[in-house]
């Protein structure tokens, strides 16, 4: 019984089978499915090998007696929590190899270079003009551009606007592969792209994904492009590659909790640095219009409660006194919807446009004051420069004087004061010695100095000339977003 139940339950599932095989079509849809998803996936190869000699690795270089005495973290990673304001893992205090020398003595190995952080770059001209950002070079002493048959040249940066994070790099060589750029008016949401950088020092890494959004909001003078391209410290300056193999932005920041990449990066449109770097190329700096006023966003309650209707325009929170916008006229609480017929849609857009109009020029502001419309015509002025920042060059530079705390500051132009949103403090512009030792470096910006509120440059040296030797000195340390207390001891 059990032989003759087993035979027959298998005649069974061999006639089903066949019943099953006999209703199927001959050519089942369902194995044409893979061939389709592959012939639909794009294929990079042929724009790696287009662009790819056209992106270049960039190391910046920094003498360790003019800085922080370095963590002995590994470069690249140096560079994200730099560049992001992350506070380094670990006693940011601890002396590393280059802060060994017993006082009195002479390390040599002080006087060397050394490596700070990677990034990367594209060659612009064949000349040898490359573009890369502002935050990849800003304050190095040295810069190595590295191409892809492993040549390498030092390189001089030629301008840096630290608003846009752009700058322009040159290098001695000629007939170098310069990329093409494309027409960022022309990117569409969806679409594949790709970056090629040095992620972590890893060159010539090739990473895609497609745009996220366009338009994005995240820094003052220009919108970004968001993409789920993966980009990690490293890839800074490297570009944005669309399926054409032309460039449509810069790799500029990425959004993280982590620390690494989280499936958000952020570049900047190739067209707004394209007009950047023409204005470094030509002055060294971007020049920029500005009618002093401090603004907001218009609230969909606002704008309903005063009779916008939507919420459009910039609301103006506060006027310069004496400025332009001052004189013509301009009041808190105005909200100005067009600058010379562009319309602003959102706060962001002013500064945008304001900041493109040449100055000395007139602009007519359309402003919704009380319920009403009214055009104000305004001088715009030119907007205050950034205080010069110490860039490599091949000749080098002098040194510069030291306090009695191994630190040299400089006042906080007005800008840097708006933008910090600051009413006190001093820039450090060099550190050595005891100051050095306890993780100050240059760029941080000091609020309070042996718990005194310091307004001005006067101020400080006042302070630090009364402070002890013997005794330990605190510093409220401003460093990116972060606040933070650094203590130095004068006497070790």
């Amino acid at each position: 019984m059990k032989t003759t139940s087993r035979a027959l339950a298998g005649r069974a599932v061999l006639a089903l089978a066949a019943s099953l095989a006999l209703s199927l079509p001959l050519t089942a849809p369902v194995q044409a499915a893979p061939a389709a998803a592959a012939a639909a996936l794009p294929d990079f190869t042929e724009l790696v090998e287009k662009v790819g000699p056209s992106v270049v690795g960039i190391r910046t270089l920094e003498r360790a007696n003019g800085r922080s005495g370095g963590s002995g973290m590994d470069p690249s990673m140096e560079e994200f929590f730099r560049r992001f304001g992350i506070p380094m893992p670990g006693n940011p205090n601890t002396p590393g190899p280059r802060n060994n020398t017993p006082r009195g003595g002479n390390n040599n190995a002080d006087e060397e270079p050394q490596q700070r952080g990677v990034g990367s770059g594209f060659i612009l001209s064949a000349d040898g003009f490359i573009m890369t950002n502002a935050h990849v070079v800003d304050g190095a002493d040295e810069l190595i551009v590295t191409l892809t048959d492993k040549r390498e040249f030092k390189a001089k940066v030629i301008g840096l606007d630290k608003r846009t994070d752009v700058a322009v790099v040159k290098i001695e060589a000629t007939g170098l592969p310069a990329v093409k750029l494309g027409d960022v008016g022309k990117l569409k949401v969806g679409e594949w792209v790709l970056a090629i950088g040095s992620p972590f020092g890893l060159e010539n890494t090739v990473t895609a994904g497609i745009v996220s959004a366009k338009q994005r909001d995240t820094g003052d003078y220009l919108p970004f492009i968001q993409t789920d391209v993966a980009i990690n410290p490293g890839n800074s300056g490297g570009p944005l590659i669309n399926m054409r193999g032309e460039v449509v932005g810069i790799n500029s920041q990425i959004y993280s909790r982590s620390g690494g990449f989280m499936g958000i990066s952020f570049a900047i449109p190739i067209d707004e640095a394209g007009r950047v770097a023409d204005q470094l190329r030509a002055h060294g700096r971007v020049i920029r219009g500005r009618i002093g006023v401090s603004i907001t966003a218009v609230t969909k309650d606002v704008a309903e409660s005063i009779g916008l209707g939507k919420p459009v325009g910039a609301l103006v929170r506060a006027v310069e006194a004496g400025g332009p916008a001052d004189k013509a006229g301009l009041e808190a609480g105005d909200i100005i919807t067009k600058v010379d017929g562009k319309p602003v849609e959102k706060s962001g857009d002013l500064p945008r446009i304001v900041g493109a109009t040449k100055p000395g020029s007139k602009a007519v502001l359309q402003v919704f004051r009380r319920g009403a419309y009214r055009d104000i015509s305004v001088a715009v002025a030119e907007f205050e420069p950034d205080a010069p920042t110490r860039v490599a060059s091949s000749e080098g530079a002098a040194a510069p004087g030291k306090s009695a705390l191994g630190l040299t500051v400089s006042e906080l132009g007005d800008a840097q004061r708006r933008e910090l949103k600051l009413k006190h403090g001093v820039r450090v512009d060099a550190v050595d010695g005891a100051a050095a030792r306890a993780g100050l470096r240059e760029g941080d910006v000091i609020l309070a100095l042996d718990n005194v509120e310091i307004a001005d440059v006067k101020q400080f040296m006042a302070v630090a000339g009364k402070a002890e030797k013997a005794r330990a000195v605190s510093v409220m340390v401003r460093r990116g977003e972060w606040v933070n207390y650094l203590v130095i001891r004068p006497g070790r």
